[in-house]
């Protein structure tokens, strides 16, 4: 289920305000999964450079354990091994759209390799686009532990 950011204080602007009302909104909503599917079948495709093309120059990664990677650390680690992601699924709750930013709350379950050592996990995540010269670019990721049986 998505839902654009149409609640709250009437004095600002939803992009279900702006001209195209909710079908543009809809729209934002649509590109954004397909980019959300398109990073994820990069990374676990070893497709680094198709990541990197998502990506905006000033990303700031986190993971899990609460390590910050920035666009050059991650592609560093995935490039290296460091990171080989098996399968993913990546459920979202809903897309946030204000302006030129839409904000992705879901989660993110991953069977993957980290250091050497095979992990699955099991996250909330948020991730946040930002669109500049009508291209969308992944500028934040930030996902977190869900508790066992949640």
């Amino acid at each position: 289920m998505t839902a654009s950011n149409s609640e709250g204080n009437s004095s600002r602007k939803s992009s279900s305000d702006t001209t195209g009302g909710h079908a543009a909104a809809a729209d934002v909503e649509s590109t954004i999964r397909t980019l959300e599917d398109t990073r994820y079948e990069a990374v676990i495709a070893g497709d680094i450079e198709a990541f990197a093309a998502l990506a905006h120059p000033e990303l700031a990664y986190t993971h899990s354990n609460a390590a910050v990677d920035t666009l050059d650390s991650y592609l560093e680690k995935l490039r290296s091994g460091f990171y080989v992601y098996h399968s993913i699924e990546h459920p979202v709750d809903r897309i946030l759209v204000s302006g030129d930013t839409a904000v992705v709350v879901g989660e993110m379950h991953a069977d993957l390799t980290a250091r050497g050592v095979r992990k699955t996990l099991a996250n909330r995540s948020l991730a946040v686009w930002v669109r500049e010269r009508d291209h969308w670019l992944l500028l934040a990721y930030q996902p977190t532990v869900l508790p066992k049986g949640a």
